[in-house]
């Protein structure tokens, strides 16, 4: 069948944009009607939707790294509803409304690209567009009266995350080690560290010491320019792939972990380290 054909036309496809989002936007105004609504939609608040909003960003980057692309659509709808769950509660407080949510980013977008919308010329390397991206932002901030270096590096970030941030943040003003090897041997340090605190049985300092390990972990990625909560969340898929190995070799054997000794479990997990590197 022709393209022509197959594929809506830009203006049906922009009209049914706006149709579904109005559709959406009024089905979350019902849900929330003081007198008709539903009982548990018209009880929340921004904190209490705030988790439900990070565990559906982290649902679409989990569809993403499955490529589970039937799954995808569903999942960009559930994050989706979290913008206008905020929204119409935003609403209700006469604060702002979903046109306000949406012509902002659309103004943000337009000023941060000047190279597309404005004047400047798009001749320029990915590497400038990011420095120049940069520019821009530290203008946004300095708009929202933010003078310290680490102003604005939201607080709801996962913390490796964030720990990245914040160190991008303190290196733009020449806080940072020269290198990998010098974040190697602060490793080292923290360590050795962790150690004596272990030794010396204080709880609240064992957890101090090993959160400046993570800290320093987390500058070891981004010296190496590993992203580290991507590395965690690969590690945490090789784990659960070979344990599930464990479990499918033990029930061919009629057993599970339970029935089996540590032994027993990190030789099937050596076999199935080996199976995957062939």
């Amino acid at each position: 069948m022709p393209d022509s054909l197959s594929r809506p036309s830009a203006a049906a496809a922009s009209d049914r944009n706006q149709t579904e989002i109005a559709r959406l936007i009024e089905i979350m105004a019902a849900l929330r009607d003081p007198a008709t609504g539903c009982p548990w939609d018209i009880e929340q608040d921004f904190a209490s939707i705030s988790p439900y909003t990070i565990e559906e960003a982290y649902e679409v980057a989990d569809a993403i790294q499955r490529e589970a692309w039937d799954e995808f659509p569903g999942e960009l709808g559930d994050l989706l509803l979290q913008v206008v769950f905020h929204a119409q509660m935003a609403q209700e407080r006469q604060m702002f409304d979903f046109a306000d949510v949406a012509a902002r980013i659309s103004d943000k977008l337009i000023d941060r690209h000047p190279h597309v919308f404005g004047p400047e010329s798009r001749d320029k390397s990915a590497a400038q567009q990011v420095k120049d991206w940069e520019t821009i932002k530290a203008a946004e901030r300095a708009k929202r009266a933010e003078r310290g270096v680490l102003d604005g590096v939201a607080m709801g970030l996962p913390a490796l995350t964030r720990a990245v941030k914040l160190q991008n943040r303190a290196a733009r003003v020449g806080f940072d080690w020269p290198g990998a090897a010098d974040v190697l041997e602060k490793l080292a340090e923290e360590t050795a560290e962790l150690v004596e605190a272990r030794e010396a049985a204080d709880p609240a300092h064992l957890a101090e010491e090993f959160g400046d390990l993570l800290f320093v972990m987390a500058n070891l990625a981004r010296h190496l320019e590993i992203d580290p909560e991507e590395a965690l969340r690969n590690a945490n898929a090789k784990f659960t792939r070979r344990f599930q190995s464990i479990e499918s070799a033990l029930a061919r054997q009629g057993k599970r972990p339970e029935d089996s000794d540590l032994a027993q479990m990190d030789a099937l997990w050596n076999a199935a380290k080996a199976a995957e590197r062939g």
